[in-house]
């Protein structure tokens, strides 16, 4: 019988993609006004200005090493951010979203074993058929763009757990979230000088709301219920939705193999959801004297 912690995430991680990809989809013509490195500062910037207001974190909240975490968080955040809005510039947006899988499915690999692994694999085949890299005709620079955001996702994902582990609520991410708008603002801010207009900066807001202030909270309370394993696995669906709204909203239209690797994809983002319940313990208070979050004998 599924668990209902595993449940409970994999329905969060759902709705996570769901945003991610529509945000994704409706980022596409602010890229066309201030280019994909403006549209990803736009939205982190006001992603980092939300959170810290809203949430106003306090420094009793953290110890050091959460913290750091917390900083090293938003780092990843500002990269994998930037880096994919660079791919989907260059590739289609299912392509760019199955590359950029290739973090999580890493990730599942290393944290699975037997039927876990199994599920982690299938998910690998349908990532093969949606990018069909043998085709030879995607844009290696966006290949390398999105590549690199892999190696970033994984690192969110590992980091999002141990600060969702080590800090109440989402103190944690009104931490990292201006990290990494200080980060896309060191990298692309400088090149945004007089593009901006009122227009332009209100619509950043609402797109900071669905993307990426949304489904990163889901992302960080799905990973205190799900193992890192289960989650790498199950964010398989993402390439899947991402195609789903590439041909919708975006008018991109797969071929057969793309549909056949839905298909994998989704079996396995099914598997991962049936097997990826943690197990809690009781986790260390933080140093400001509240109860700590469950922290599984995996990590």
């Amino acid at each position: 019988m599924t668990s209902s912690p595993a449940r409970s995430g994999a329905s969060m991680a759902v709705a996570s993609m769901l945003c991610v990809q529509l945000g994704l989809a409706a980022s596409v013509g602010l890229i066309d006004d201030v280019g994909a490195a403006g549209a990803a500062w736009l939205r982190l910037f006001w992603a980092g200005v939300l959170l810290l207001v809203v949430v106003r974190p306090r420094p009793a909240l953290f110890d050091r090493e959460a913290f750091w975490a917390s900083v090293a968080l938003g780092v990843v955040t500002a990269g994998v951010t930037l880096l994919f809005m660079a791919a989907v510039a260059r590739l289609p947006l299912g392509t760019a979203s199955a590359l950029e899988f290739l973090g999580p499915l890493g990730v599942a690999i290393a944290r699975t074993h037997g039927v876990a692994r199994a599920w982690a694999l299938v998910a690998a085949v349908g990532v093969l058929c949606l990018t069909q890299p043998w085709a030879g005709t995607a844009d290696p620079v966006g290949v390398a763009f999105a590549l690199a955001a892999a190696v970033c996702w994984a690192a969110y994902i590992l980091l999002t757990q141990k600060v969702g582990d080590s800090v109440n609520g989402i103190a944690g991410l009104a931490i990292s979230m201006p990290v990494a708008a200080l980060v896309a603002t060191v990298v692309a801010g400088p090149g945004l000088v007089g593009q901006l207009t009122p227009e332009l900066m209100v619509a950043g807001l609402g797109l900071a709301i669905l993307l990426p202030v949304v489904p990163f909270t889901l992302e960080l309370l799905a990973l205190r219920r799900m193992t890192t394993g289960a989650f790498g696995t199950l964010m398989a669906l993402e390439p899947a939705f991402a195609m789903v709204i590439g041909l919708v909203v975006l008018h991109q239209v797969p071929n057969l193999l793309a549909v056949a690797g839905i298909g994998f994809v989704v079996a396995a983002g099914i598997g991962a959801e049936r097997s990826g319940a943690r197990t809690p313990t009781v986790a260390p208070a933080a140093s400001g004297g509240q109860e700590g979050v469950g922290v599984p004998t995996q990590l």
